[in-house]
């Protein structure tokens, strides 16, 4: 594994100084590196900043492209300011690709062709092509919600019809609804749903109407489903006289019709605060994973087809901490963090929302509004700035427009503190972006920057900041960043962008870059891959990664690939890079993600069934069978959780303990044998807690045995 070269604190655990030596680190990194990845470069000689915190960056390592859509916003029928001039100068500046309309739940009460909501107020000026006149003037996509609560198929087609053939706008995203399984079928409603039956089954029969309907127009269209978010209400629940709980029967009913899902994540409720606002963010990757594995079971080798779109995200729905400074910093951290984890689109809610509970931080008034602009609104005696003021969500949006555009590359990185979060992109001319934000409101931090597969140039980086003080995002050239190290402002962002060494930028390599792979058959062990071939490759290095570190896994003359002796039920990350015939390597492709199987032929057997689960718990049974020809005597069953957000609380008919996301459950005393040949079964039973999605565990040891699953 290539070895980062600052690994951490000292054993004292104070801060250490940055290296020194450019050479002598490549040098280093080469031997150690099974692909010779070049190391970091100082900007200048002499004696280096003192680092607290090591962020690495590996180009190596895609997380995908960032895509036309990245950046988007929601607008709202009932926005009186929706399409004042400024918005779409606003956001063409902050390079949104995206515009969802026409306003969360009010989608399903509004009448495109009428422009009336009824029991809603719908303000003037905001019909649909009004909207689209905005959507064009930022350069922008719109995302249109299909009224399901109150509309028909033959209404969305109507609206297709519209838009895509006797205006031409090109609508390409369209959902077929807002949050539809908050319409009262579990006993939370506040989405608006005229259909007798309201289970997810009949949500899953109107989606392929709809999607019928809308792509007999224009077959173009792309049609997108409601799912809940893995550890989010009502996830996991099952309704009354339903076989699952809503993903499940909408994926197991739509997967050949949809092509993406659309998903909202909120951070919290009105106690939110901005520490755990973004320490909860931390779960976001997990939930997103938890999508696409829903996705995968279900649409099987379809399921690349399918794209996964975050229409809303903010950090709560009332209080505090809206407006405020924290707030931008967690915009521009959550839309790259939801970016890296495979969303074609994050859509901040809302474009103007309105002023809500008036409360003070970080010295600021906070106007308790989940808009990126003002709407000029008053609470009392305290009124908004005038309307279209950016509040600080706005810019940290803004500040991930400076990473780069659409086709560049988003690449994996670390960071040695909890309070700074690191995200980069490598661009197409070959510059290196990095964006760090230190979310410390009392410290500075400086930060040590360290590389693989990435040699920066001597020159001086560029750099944009936003932190107290700043108006608006601010290029900063007063000489104290370099290539190696730069200090981050408390409660401030810094983009640092870097140019490549000569020799090193785009063309260095005569080999395109690979697309990413696919699995052509998985077992237990082994996974083979598959992938187009690049112009120029001589041979094809495949490299599994964790963070952003990489290894070598694989290498090949051809485009495919057997990957042995991996552990039953393992995920694992992987990129395929081509080399030309001088060794040079080219940028790598997308990243594949992929969990070998449970052995099929095992001496025993585990079949885990959950019960019952209520969004943030759930009660299951485990049952298992002895299929070997002697029996067994005192038993253990261990299993990994698939994220360290689950446990066990409560259980019976065994004891139970749990050390990180390893837990085991011990027969209890006096149990009698398990009888060979699966002549008899164990069952035990738990109540276990979830913060976040609650997959379920993929491989059980029987007394240290792999087990197979049922």
């Amino acid at each position: 594994m290539p070895l980062s070269s600052r690994t951490g604190r000292t054993a004292g655990g104070g801060p250490r100084r940055l290296v020194r030596s450019a050479a002598a680190l490549a040098a280093a990194l080469a031997l150690l590196s099974p692909l010779g990845a070049p190391g970091i470069a100082s900007a200048a000689g002499g004696e280096e900043p003192v680092a607290d915190v090591d962020v690495r960056v590996n180009t190596q390592a895609s997380l995908g492209r960032v895509p036309a859509t990245a950046r988007g916003v929601n607008a709202a029928v009932w926005d009186a300011h929706m399409n004042d001039p400024e918005v779409a100068a606003l956001m063409k500046a902050a390079d949104v690709g995206a515009m969802r309309y026409p306003g969360g739940s009010y989608a399903d009460i509004y009448h495109w062709e009428t422009h009336t909501a009824p029991g809603g107020y719908v303000a003037p000026g905001t019909g649909f092509d009004a909207f689209m006149g905005t959507v064009r003037a930022a350069g922008a996509q719109p995302i249109l919600i299909a009224n399901y609560g109150s509309g028909t198929p033959e209404e969305a087609a109507g609206w297709v019809r519209y838009a895509n053939v006797t205006k031409g706008y090109g609508a390409r995203y369209w959902e077929i609804g807002n949050e539809i399984y908050g319409n009262g079928h579990y006993g939370s409603g506040w989405e608006h749903d005229d259909h007798e039956d309201k289970s997810p089954r009949e949500y899953a029969r109107q989606v392929r109407a709809y999607a019928e309907a809308m792509k007999a127009v224009d077959p173009a269209v792309r049609i997108g489903a409601v799912l809940t978010t893995p550890g989010h209400w009502p996830d996991g629940v099952v309704g009354e006289g339903d076989a699952g709980d809503w993903n499940n029967t909408v994926l197991s009913e739509v997967t050949d019709v949809i092509d993406f899902v659309s998903v909202h994540w909120y951070a919290g409720g009105a106690d939110t605060t901005a520490e755990n606002a973004m320490d909860r963010l931390t779960g976001l990757p997990g939930e997103l994973r938890e999508v696409r594995n829903q996705i995968d079971r279900h649409a099987g080798a379809d399921s690349s087809r399918i794209g996964i779109a975050l229409t809303e995200i903010n950090t709560n729905t009332g209080g505090a901490l809206l407006t405020a400074r924290p707030n931008g910093l967690f915009a521009a951290d959550a839309f790259m963090t939801a970016l890296e984890n495979g969303v074609f689109t994050v859509d901040w809610w809302n474009t103007h929302n309105g002023v809500g509970r008036i409360t003070t931080v970080d010295g600021e008034t906070d106007y308790g509004d989940m808009g990126m602009l003002s709407s000029g609104a008053c609470a009392g005696d305290v009124c908004e700035p005038a309307p279209n003021t950016p509040f600080h969500p706005y810019y940290g949006m803004k500040m991930t427009s400076e990473l780069g555009t659409a086709g560049d590359t988003l690449v994996a990185t670390s960071s040695s503190a909890q309070d700074v979060s690191a995200h980069a992109v490598h661009r197409r001319d070959g510059r290196l972006s990095v964006l760090l934000i230190n979310k410390d409101p009392g410290s500075a931090h400086t930060v040590g920057l360290d590389y693989e597969g990435f040699t920066p140039s001597a020159a001086a980086p560029e750099v944009s900041r936003y932190a107290r003080g700043d108006a608006d995002i601010t290029h900063v050239d007063d000489g104290t960043a370099s290539a190696s190290g730069v200090t981050v402002p408390p409660l401030g962002m810094l983009t640092v962008t870097l140019t490549p060494r000569a020799g090193t930028g785009p063309g260095a390599s005569a080999a395109g870059a690979p697309a990413a792979p696919r699995t052509e058959a998985i077992t237990d062990t082994t996974a083979r891959l598959s992938w187009e071939g690049a112009p120029g490759a001589a041979r094809y290095l495949v490299q599994e990664r964790d963070g952003a570190h990489t290894w070598l896994v694989g290498e090949t003359t051809g485009t495919s690939v057997t990957l042995p002796n991996l552990p039953p039920g393992s995920t694992h990350t992987v990129n395929v890079l081509a080399a030309d015939s001088a060794g040079r390597l080219s940028a790598p492709s997308g990243p594949l993600t992929f969990t070998t199987t449970a052995p099929a032929n095992a001496v025993c057997a585990v079949t885990y069934h959950r019960d019952t689960s209520w969004g943030n718990g759930f009660v299951t049974t485990v049952t298992v069978r002895n299929l070997s020809d002697t029996p067994i005597t005192g038993w253990t069953v261990d299993w990994e959780w698939p994220t360290d957000r689950q446990s066990v609380s409560s259980g019976w008919n065994a004891a139970f303990d749990q050390s990180g996301r390893r837990a085991r459950a011990t027969a209890p005393d006096g149990a009698p044998p398990l009888a060979p040949n699966g002549g008899s079964t164990a069952s035990f039973g738990f109540v276990g807690a979830n913060d976040g999605p609650n997959p379920d565990p993929t491989v059980f040891r029987l007394n240290g045995t792999v087990c197979s699953g049922g």
